[in-house]
């Protein structure tokens, strides 16, 4: 196998090469202080029957049992030498091979960590955009004028604005305008989701909704399914209808925006870039802050799997999370005027270092 591949003028060297060249050369040198080590003991054994080959020839053997004998002490210094050398070399080439995989690992990490990060920014800057569009189609008039009164004539006409909203926006599986007490007044698809007359007065978002100081803040559910939209995975967001659609006039009902969340995240988690041979042995997970898995590049463990993560309280970083697996994660930046909701990118990876 090549050291490394020729792009133009430039090798591009791996981690992998290294390590590779480096077993290479412990091989190569273990190969041949055993080499070393098998002639040191044939020399002793030459030198030992030449001994007892000049004792048989008495004064006449005198001389060359005296060369004899130096070649039997240089077979025993060569073999020390050789035996520290291996000792060495072994120490040091093993010191190398840990080092090299330390530091393909912490290459590994930082690579990971940066996938994660892309990962949660993707989606924040998605999420910021739903925190713009729910506020914004809050003070439409035919929203305003159908939740101030109770009239279907208006409540029919804010149904078909909500429907020419959702063909511009086809991320939405549905709007939803709700009266105070929690009652769907109007939504946008209603021939495929009828739910005029649902109460959501229990649901997260609209409570938190009800609660909000003004116009120009906003509510925002964790991801959930939503079993009046056909058990669909949704990231529900939520602000009050006011008065004259004005930041601060008086609380007339809530607008609900649920954003197909399946698809979207599926898209972000199957888009990480990874090499063909990375994507075998990654997974790329979104988590929310209680560590549930909210979108998986897998498809496993979705709103039913929780993941522990190492953060020992950063907002980023990697480590070991078992027997040859990398765990890299990126808690959300936030976007804009999006801080996010605690929420992470993970990417957990088997080494290929083996």
């Amino acid at each position: 196998m090549q050291a490394a591949a020729e792009t133009g003028n430039t090798r591009t060297v791996s981690v992998r090469d290294i390590i590779e060249h480096t077993a290479k050369a412990k091989s190569v040198t273990s190969d041949n202080l055993r080499d070393i080590k098998g002639v040191t003991s044939l020399l002793r054994i030459l030198a030992l029957n030449a001994l007892i080959e000049a004792k048989r020839a008495g004064d006449m053997g005198a001389g060359f049992a005296v060369v004899a004998d130096e070649v039997r002490q240089i077979s025993t210094q060569v073999e020390s030498i050789s035996n520290i050398m291996a000792e060495d070399l072994g120490r040091e080439i093993a010191s190398l091979e840990q080092l090299t995989e330390d530091m393909a690992r912490q290459n590994q990490g930082a690579r990971l960590v940066d996938l994660a990060h892309n990962a949660i920014e993707l989606i924040d800057r998605n999420l910021y955009e739903r925190t713009c569009d729910v506020r914004w189609w809050a003070t439409d008039a035919a929203l305003v004028e159908a939740a101030a009164t109770p009239d279907p004539g208006l409540r029919s006409h804010a149904s078909a604005r909500l429907g020419v909203i959702l063909d511009a926006y086809t991320v939405y599986l549905d709007l939803w305008l709700c009266d105070l007490d929690g009652h769907i007044i109007a939504n946008g698809r209603p021939d495929r989701y009828p739910v005029s007359g649902a109460n959501v007065a229990a649901a997260d978002w609209f409570r938190q909704a009800r609660q909000l100081p003004s116009g120009n803040d906003f509510a925002v559910a964790d991801i959930t399914t939503e079993p009046l939209l056909k058990g669909a995975q949704v990231a529900t967001y939520a602000t009050g209808v006011r008065e004259g659609g004005r930041a601060e006039g008086r609380l007339l009902g809530v607008l609900g925006v649920h954003f197909d969340w399946q698809p979207q995240a599926k898209a972000i988690t199957e888009g990480v870039r990874l090499s063909d041979e990375e994507r075998k042995r990654t997974r790329a997970l979104l988590v929310d802050a209680k560590g549930l898995v909210i979108a998986a590049s897998d498809g496993r463990g979705i709103l039913t799997e929780r993941v522990t993560l190492k953060t020992d309280g950063r907002a980023n970083g990697h480590y070991a999370s078992g027997r040859g697996e990398v765990t890299a994660f990126h808690r959300t930046p936030g976007y804009e005027t999006y801080d996010g909701l605690g929420w992470y990118g993970v990417i957990q990876q088997k080494t290929d270092l083996g």
